[in-house]
């Protein structure tokens, strides 16, 4: 099958009938097994449509050390030569992903475990070398994702679990980063569907403080969001992510929630949980 480019609305109807839940989860959530029970359930809980991204953690990196080989970073971004994408291969699309899809269909969730690979769902292109080599790690652009794959999978009643692989259409697998994933799945099918982005992550949402859990920020438009970043008052390390969460909205996702994986299960019973993203005030 050739790619399929980004459906345009004009051609598919948003379906509102039920929404689209796009969650991505982070290594505080796989590495600790109560915290991944527990997420698991409710995420399970949510009514509509569901595909969950996630990463690898930490056990990449601890395989990688007993392997003898050496984990090599630079500003927290990994390089991934040869015998590395082995080692995220196993982990991420292996272990990981086949323990997550256990589970869910423990729970109910019909559960389907992928790399962007699989159904060719997700294209990426390597990076290019600049100043530095970040070896076999894919970046995304507005094409690179296969939307009418993906709502035939959804459509035939099972929930995709993306780990954080893609494909270059050439027959190599790359390394891309599952925050960019998901951000990336939530814009092109908000075409489709009324869709929500979450992050889950250990903090309770955007903090005013770092060290403060009660400085919650609970609400953020995009003017008071240029209001906080020029008052400084946004942790530095927090800005890509909302920098990307804006610019998901602008091109058409409904929200974005960013907030602790515990409380997920609060928008089962239609309660707020950490910080909303959107264009509404």
């Amino acid at each position: 099958m050739g790619r399929i480019d980004k459906v345009s609305s004009q051609d598919q109807p948003v379906d509102t009938n039920k929404s689209l839940y796009i969650v991505k989860i982070g290594g505080n959530v796989i590495d600790n097994s109560e915290n991944l029970h527990n997420f698991l359930k409710d995420f399970t809980a949510l009514d509509g449509f569901k595909i969950l991204v996630h990463g690898g953690g930490k056990v990449a990196t601890q395989l990688s050390e007993t392997l003898g080989i050496e984990p090599k970073l630079v500003d927290g971004r990994r390089i991934t030569d040869i015998e590395t994408l082995r080692v995220v291969t196993m982990v991420y699309g292996g272990l990981i992903n086949k323990n997550i899809v256990a589970q869910l269909q423990r729970f109910g969730t019909n559960a389907i475990g992928l790399t962007g690979a699989d159904g060719d769902f997700i294209r990426a292109k390597k990076r290019p070398v600049k100043t530095i080599d970040y070896g076999f790690v894919g970046d995304l652009d507005e094409d690179s994702i296969n939307p009418q794959n993906l709502k035939n999978l959804i459509g035939a009643g099972f929930t995709p679990v993306f780990c954080a692989l893609t494909h270059d259409g050439e027959g190599q697998l790359l390394n891309t980063n599952a925050d960019t994933i998901a951000s990336a799945l939530a814009v092109t099918l908000s075409d489709l569907y009324k869709t929500t982005l979450i992050y889950c992550f250990e903090k309770k949402g955007v903090l005013k403080d770092i060290n403060d859990e009660e400085s919650l920020i609970q609400d953020i438009d995009p003017q008071r969001y240029e209001e906080l970043k020029a008052q400084q008052i946004i942790h530095s390390g927090m800005l890509p992510k909302l920098d990307n969460a804006f610019t998901a909205i602008a091109c058409g996702v409904t929200s974005v929630i960013i907030g602790n994986s515990n409380d997920l299960g609060k928008l089962k019973d239609n309660k707020p949980f950490g910080t909303l993203l959107s264009n509404n005030k």
